[in-house]
């Protein structure tokens, strides 16, 4: 059946209501956690009903697992745009790495999501179908960059795809979560512009100097 105009509309109406609810809750859960948030504050954010946010996602938990599911699938698309077939592999991780450092200094609230998420031992990914899969688009580009770069010489150091997802995102990650206990014990702002593409480069030439088996720049 072919869908009226007015049908339509509704249904775009409904997918802006929904992304609207989407980023308040995002903000609030990033600021409270899962047990601090609260969805009257969420309602009240976007002036409308807790009746109505439970009308999209049916209770708490299931929107905080939709916040998740949009947090994570924001830096897969980023992933996605590592053009692997034009790049040679050497500037193919670098650029993977460079671009996980943006996106974590853009999106700080996806930072305290994981942090959050991970005090909860990932109780509510595990019962999201959508992120069950959702790891896997990275590690396949890892794969593909691992595989190009062993077979034209430039990469010697045995590691899988995991190895080097948990390395960029490690680096990229510390220096969003631990600003402040970093901050008050060295007296140093990690996310502070100044030290900012410095950093960018190190994880970038860490990667690479891993893999290729020095720290110098091919």
């Amino acid at each position: 059946m072919t869908s009226t105009p007015a049908t339509a509309e509704r249904r775009r109406d409904a997918d802006r209501t929904r992304a609207e609810i989407l980023d308040v809750a995002q903000r609030e859960f990033a600021r409270y956690g899962y047990a601090g948030a609260r969805v009257d504050e969420i309602a009240a954010r976007m002036r409308t009903t807790k009746r109505m946010i439970y009308y999209y996602f049916g209770s708490k938990e299931r929107l905080y697992i939709a916040v998740l599911e949009k947090a994570y699938a924001e830096v897969r698309a980023v992933e996605r745009t590592v053009d692997v077939e034009h790049l040679a592999p050497v500037e193919a991780i670098r650029t993977l790495a460079e671009l996980t450092f943006d996106h974590h200094d853009a999106h700080r609230d996806f930072i305290k999501l994981v942090a959050i998420e991970n005090i909860h031992q990932a109780e509510h990914i595990r019962k999201s179908e959508a992120l069950a899969g959702l790891g896997a688009p990275v590690l396949d580009l890892i794969t593909r960059i691992l595989e190009t770069g062993r077979a034209s010489g430039d990469f010697v150091t045995e590691a899988d795809a995991i190895d080097v997802h948990m390395m960029i995102s490690a680096f990229c990650f510390f220096r969003v979560a631990n600003q402040h206990t970093f901050g008050a014990l060295f007296g140093r702002d990690m996310t502070a512009p100044e030290h900012r593409d410095r950093l960018r480069q190190m994880v970038g030439e860490m990667t690479v100097g891993y893999l290729c088996g020095s720290g110098a720049r091919p």
